[in-house]
Formats: C-alpha cells, structure tokens, sequence
C-alpha cells in the first residue's frame, strides 16, 4: 500500500515523468492509450489501479511504458495546459527546452511563406486543443534541417498535449534527387521534337508531352485519362494493340486541325499490366517516303547527341556478340572515353568486369523479345560511376511480325549522385542507431559496475595489505576499472559521456602532448607538429582531446610498421557551403582543423565507410590488434563536441584524418567564459579542500538499482552519515515529507515513474534548503537538461568509488552550509 492513499484511491503513473494523482471518486481498472496517429507508434499510457495489491504489475508495466518512452527516436515532451513541461525523453528536452511549445517553434522554423504556413497550422491547432501533423524546415545552415512536428491532446490532465519532433532531413534529401530526376527526364521529354505519349492496357492516356499537345492544340493534363481514339481523325488508320505496330496516322485536337504523322509504338510490361509506349513524327509525306523524314533527320541527331542521359544503338543481328553501333557524346562521356572509340565495342565492355556476365545474359533476354527491368551497374569508367540501364527493342522498318529486333536502344541514367546520397543517409542511420544500442549497452553496465567497485572498497575496509583476501579483492576491483574504461570509450562513441569542456589553443595543447606522443610512437617514427597562424580556440573537454589526439596516433603508428612520419598540421579554415568528404558532410562555419597525416599502408576502399564502427579493425590477427574502439572512441568525442572528424586514404598512400572544430576567438571566449581568454573557460578546482565532518548529517539516496542504493547507503553510513533510502521518486517525497531534516539529496538521473531532474525540480521549490547531487552514466542526460547550469546541482558520474561518492556528499553540504 503506498503512503497517501486509501483501498479505492486511484494512482495514476504517467509514463516516464512519474505523475501522482490520488482520489476516492473512481473506481475500477482503466487503460488507455495515448492518441497516437501515423508513424506515432506506442507513447506512454495512463493506468488507473483499483487494489493495491495490483501495484506490482503495474509498476512492472510502466516501467516497460517508461523504456520505451525514453528511448524513442523522436523529440517527445508533454505540457500542461499552461504549456510547462510534465515530461521529456532526453531528444525532447533538446530540442523543445522548458520554453513555450508555439514559441520554440516560431523560433526555429525558417523563414518561407511554406514553413510560416505550416506553423501557422500547428499554432491554431494547439491552441484549439486539436491533433496536427507539418514538417517543417529549421532556420540556419546552407543545407536545410527538416522536421516533422506532431501535436496530440491529452484526456488526462485536462488540456494536456503530447508534442513530437522527428528528424526527416534524409528522407527530404532523397526525396528532392528523386524529384529532380524525374523533372529533369519530364523536361526532356517535353522539350523533343517528337510527340511522345504512353497508354494503359485499355489504351487511355496516361502521359503526353508538350509536343504532342502543342500539336493538338491543347494542355498535356487535357488528354490525360482521355482514349486514344478521341485523338484519330475521322477515316485514320487504327493502330494494332497486340505488338509493336509502325504506321501512318491522322490525328485531330479538339479544335480541330487534322496533320499526319509516323508513329511508332511498343508494348511493355509493369506490375503485371500491359502498356503501350509511342512516338510520332508529324509532317510525314503521304507515303512516308524519306522525304518527309528528311525534314526531322538533323533535329533529331542533335537530340540524340545533346541527350542528358547515356544513349547507346546495339546491333545483335547476325553478331557473335552484342556491339555498340551508335553512341551520344553524355554515353562517351561517362566512361571517360571518345565517342568515336566506342563504335564497335562489345556491350559488356562498357560495364565493370565482375558484373559483364550479369549484363550479358539481361542483354541476351532482352535480344530474344523479352521485356527486362532496368539494370543497376558500374560503368568501367576512370571514375566511379554507377548507371541505370534501360534496355528496348528498336525494329526495324520491314521487319516482320515476331521476329526478334537486330538492334536494342540502352539508355544510360547516371546515379552516382543519388547512390552516394542513400549510402550518406544508411551510413548515418547506422551510425546513429550503433551509437544508441553503445549508448544503452554502457549505461546498464555502469550501474553493475558502480555496484561492484563499490562493493570493492567495502570490503577492502575490512581486509587490508596484510589480509590474504587483499590481493584478490583489488584484483576484481582492476579487472572492473579497467571494465569501466571500455564503457567509457563506448560512451564515448555514443556521444554520452561526461565531459568538462574548456576553451583551449590547440598548438598549445599539441605541445604539452608532444612529449607523450614521442615516447608512444618509437624510434622509427618522426613525429611533425606544424601550426597555422591566429588558429583561435576551440571548446573541449582537454583530456578527451588528448585521447583524441593519442588514438590517432597508436593508430598510425601501427600502420608504419618500418617506420615512417606522422605530420600533424593546425590551421583555421572558413567554409561558406557544406564540405563532402566521403561518407561525412561538414556543415558551413568556422572551424579550426587538425589534420593527422601518416605515411603508413593506408586503408582499402572497402574498409573507410566502416573505420568508425566499434569492435571494427583493420588489424585482427596481428600484434597491434586491439578492441576496435580506438577511432569509434575518437569519432564519439569529436561528434560529442559539435566537430566532425574525416578521413582519406588509398592503399600505400598513407591516411589523412582532419577534425573540424567550431572556432572561437578571443572576444568570443571572454564573452561565454566571463573571464579573460587564457586557455580555460573554467578554472581547476582547487586541490586539496577540507570539508566538514558529517555530524548529525542526513542524506536520502533515490536509486532503483538495489545494488547501487545498497553499496551508495552502506558507505555513506561507514562515514558517519545518517542514511534514508528511496527506490523511486515517488518513495522519496514520501520519505522528504515524514523526514524534513534532509541535509543532501543523492539521486539517480533514470528512473522508473519520476526521474531525477523532475525530482530535483520538486525538492528546490518544496525544501529550499536541500542540496542535490544527481547522477548520471552520462552526460546527455545532464547537459540536455536546465538543471545543468545550477550552482546548487552537483554532478556525480556512473561508476564511482567509495571515496568519490563521500567526497561529493561532503562538497554538496560545504556549499549548504556555506
């Protein structure tokens, strides 16, 4: 039964912020789902408990309600009807803050008639307590940011409402080549000489370009949906639909004007539907003779030649293989060759080696009347050029019915671009998704490990140097520091550790490193610090940027096994547009750039778009094997301090890896550190502090790791403190209510039902006078929340010792007291 409530009150859990509501008025069990619509998926819900004896699966069901709330891709925060925020997943309290919902977004959204429509929208909609869905573009940067925005109300509390921010940049990128692709193939249909037009099986309209329309007198949309016939003039030669079919035709538009044109035609199959596909040439004479051809012949060679995509004629008659008879000068140059060196070339020649046979037998299919579906290949060309190919029959003029064409026409798409695009887009999905599952994996491991270390220590009270357990106690302690180091450089990968952030001068930073960087690359290896002019501060934690620095090197040194130079290189660079390099985009700004330049063996092609996958390494069955951590490790903190970190590389050439960092310079500094620019925002603090002795002293701990609350209160006891204990939120505001002598307030920042931040919020507005440390296996969950810039907020990060834990209780009460 928990404190506060009768047999038939109601509790009522709000997923993940851990709302209470009591009363005596309703009973029964209710469940219902928060509104969700599309792609919105399983958001929380509210669950009404009738018995207490029901409490425990309740409590197991929010808690898994509660997971999946926080670990939710998307931005998610819920406000009252004033707008204050009841609850938040770590995205939401990024992107939305504490601030007014309609006010952020007025805020971010750029500044388009489109974008100010669609907030326009969601603003009526949240005032009028109604449920909508806009995407909207962000403010800032040379490429655009999309969101897609998502308000829901509430049943339960009255005018409360559910927002949601998802991330579809990508999904707009792709969208927008697509979209280009197909107008750029549009305008060059319309803008043919020759009227094109496509059927479906009952030989309605289904496209007409400008030509054809212009030439009837009339818009493309107005034939669109119309029959064929509708546009045969009286007495005209009806086309036959069975197969291909070349003849003479008159056509007449609505407003009359009858012309005779030579149209060709094709049938072809999609989805299981037969459909026509045609071109007529109008002004043909009456007896079509090459007089009336005549006319089209020059306009169309420069079609064919100034074509936006690969063309290319096959003959197959009479061949032992397929051979280039015709090529436009865009198919030329694709495969970085002449044109007139192309007649005469074996069709699989102009495709990669490992895909020719592949292309052959299509090829081959395609000569004997199949139709084929559009082809994916690599060209053999200088550069990396992937192509669509579409491949079609082009009869001859006197052929007869059924018999094979001798020639095929291939067009030749380039998709290079929209192939870089989608491997940009997978890669950074799975970059992300790999950085949340490290994310998640570590953060459950620094709960066991906080347990063990801690354990460690207590037992180590009791069994001194002289003790014959010693050594295997500190053992088990090692084996878990050095556990906690991985989990570290997962966080790090992750972009979730902690970090204490400073503004320091590179070269300075370089030149206090040098002396460990020499000592780690040997002998064999020189080592080349060489520095730009004004290169201005940077914003990093120092030790993380030491590890930064470290990795890259082992890492190179292990790839000049016989010696070599590592050449490390500072300088400022400004980029007014977005910089690609391979799989990474660097945004527009200012940056200071550390390039780390070895001689080594390089890296295959294959192995660059995953050299920053953890537990991915080059060096498996070799001396320098090692966790495959390293560079996750230094992609993770250069990511975590808003840079971006590249590499380049070929095979015996060595590697490049440059990282970008936003630059700062000396007006900046003073002005967000508040201090003169000396290389550090902050100052140390100071060694060697005395604290007071824990006299009388309460403290509570709120964890919901047993483990971790056991060991926290045990050594807090060892110290001299009295100790309350709480496995919730909810438990500890009970426990501040019957105990109001709390001096410090030790609290988990994720918890089931209320979490930390909520819980301190209440505290410093209930009892003032309390001091709080959080705790948190990483810093997302303190750096994206407001409480991290409180003076009266103390931070103690996951795992910690014994003595860490008692130092940081002690610093919170010498700040209470002082």
């Amino acid at each position: 039964m928990i404190k506060g409530f009768s047999t038939w009150g109601a509790l009522i859990v709000v997923l993940g912020f851990g709302l209470v509501i009591g009363g005596a008025t309703q009973t029964g069990v209710s469940a219902a789902l928060m509104a969700g619509g599309a792609g919105f998926g399983l958001i929380g819900a509210f669950l009404v408990l009738r018995e207490a004896s029901h409490g425990q699966a309740a409590i197991a069901r929010a808690e898994a309600l509660d997971a999946a709330f926080g670990r939710d891709g998307r931005a998610l925060r819920i406000v009252d009807a004033q707008g204050q925020t009841l609850a938040a997943n770590a995205e939401g309290r990024r992107f939305w803050g504490k601030a007014d919902p309609l006010a952020v977004l007025e805020a971010r959204h750029a500044d388009g008639e489109t974008d100010r429509e669609a907030f326009e929208r969601l603003e009526a909609a949240y005032r009028a307590g109604l449920d909508a869905t806009q995407e909207l573009a962000l403010a800032g940067g040379a490429e655009r940011d999309w969101v897609r925005v998502e308000i829901r109300a509430l049943d339960r509390p009255q005018g409360a409402r559910l927002l949601a921010a998802a991330d579809v940049s990508a999904r707009r990128a792709v969208e927008n080549v697509l979209k280009g692709e197909r107008e750029y193939l549009g305008d060059f249909l319309d803008f043919l000489p020759v009227g094109v037009y496509a059927l479906d099986s009952e030989q309605i309209f289904r496209y007409v370009n400008r030509t054809l329309a212009e030439w009837l007198g009339a818009p493309p949309d107005r034939f669109v949906g119309q029959p064929l016939a509708a546009v045969l003039a009286d007495g005209s030669t009806r086309p036959e639909i069975d197969g291909a079919w070349r003849g003479l035709v008159r056509l007449r538009g609505p407003r009359g004007g009858a012309f005779t044109a030579l149209l060709t035609h094709t049938l072809y199959e999609e989805n299981g539907e037969t459909l026509t596909r045609a071109a007529l040439v109008r002004d043909i004479d009456a007896d079509g003779g090459e007089a009336g051809v005549a006319g089209t012949g020059a306009l169309a060679r420069r079609v064919f030649d100034d074509a936006p995509v690969g063309i290319a004629v096959v003959d197959v008659g009479g061949l032992p293989y397929p051979m280039l008879a015709e090529a436009n000068e865009t198919l030329a140059g694709l495969l970085g060759r002449q044109r007139d060196d192309l007649i005469g070339v074996r069709l699989e020649e102009i495709v990669d080696p490992a895909m020719r046979e592949e292309v052959a037998q299509v090829f081959r299919r395609a000569a004997a009347g199949v139709q084929v579906a559009p082809l994916e290949v690599r060209l053999d060309s200088p550069r990396d050029v992937t192509a669509m190919l579409h491949i079609r029959p082009l009869p001859a003029d006197d052929a007869d019915d059924g018999e094979p064409p001798a020639r095929q026409i291939i067009h030749v798409i380039d998709t290079t671009d929209r192939r870089a695009l989608q491997m940009q887009t997978a890669q950074a999905q799975k970059m992300q998704a790999m950085g949340q599952l490290a994310g998640g994996v570590a953060h459950d491991f620094n709960n066991l490990l906080t347990a063990m270390i801690g354990f460690c220590d207590l037992l180590l009270q009791r069994h001194g140097p002289g003790s014959a357990s010693f050594t295997d106690i500190m053992q088990i302690k090692q084996n878990a520091n050095r556990a906690a180091n991985l989990v570290r450089q997962l966080l790090a990968f992750s972009r979730r550790q902690p970090l204490l952030p400073r503004f320091v001068k590179v070269p300075d930073a370089l030149a206090e490193l040098s002396h460990l960087l020499r000592r780690l690359l040997g002998e064999t290896i020189a080592l080349e610090l060489v520095h730009g002019r004004d290169v201005g501060y940077v914003r990093v934690d120092p030790g993380q940027f030491d590890q930064v620095i470290i990795n890259l090197a082992v890492n190179a040194r292990d790839a000049m096994v016989g010696g070599g130079t590592l050449t490390i290189r500072t300088g400022a660079i400004n980029l007014p547009e977005p910089l690609k390099v391979g799989a990474e985009t660097v945004a527009p700004g200012h940056y200071v750039t550390v390039e780390v330049a070895d001689t080594g063996t390089g890296i295959a092609k294959e192995d660059l778009s995953r050299i920053f996958e953890p537990f991915f390494t080059t060096k498996a069955g070799t001396a320098a094997a090692g966790t495959g951590l390293g560079l996750s490790t230094v992609y993770g903190i250069v990511r975590q301090t808003e840079g971006t970190v590249t590499v380049e590389s070929r095979p015996g050439e060595g590697a490049t890896f440059t990282i970008y960092l936003p630059r700062f310079d000396d007006a900046q500094v003073r002005a967000r550190a508040g201090a003169p620019a000396h290389g550090l925002a902050d100052p140390p603090e100071p060694r060697g502090k005395t604290f007071p002795l824990p006299e009388g002293k309460v403290v509570l701990i709120v964890e919901d790791e047993d483990a971790v609350r056991v060991f926290a209160a045990r050594a807090l006891k060892a110290k001299g403190y009295s100790v309350l204990e709480a496995a919730d939120g909810e438990r500890a505001i009970a426990q501040l209510a019957d105990h109001p002598e709390v001096d410090v307030l030790v609290s988990d920042m994720v918890m089931p039902g209320m979490d930390g931040a909520t819980l301190a919020r209440l505290v410093r507005q209930t009892y003032p006078k309390i001091r709080v440390v959080l705790m948190s296996g990483y810093s997302e969950e303190i750096a994206s929340d407001d409480l991290a810039d409180s003076p009266d907020i103390l931070f103690l990060a996951k795992p910690f010792s014994l003595d860490a834990l008692a130092a940081k209780v002690a610093e919170a009460l010498d700040g209470r007291d002082a």
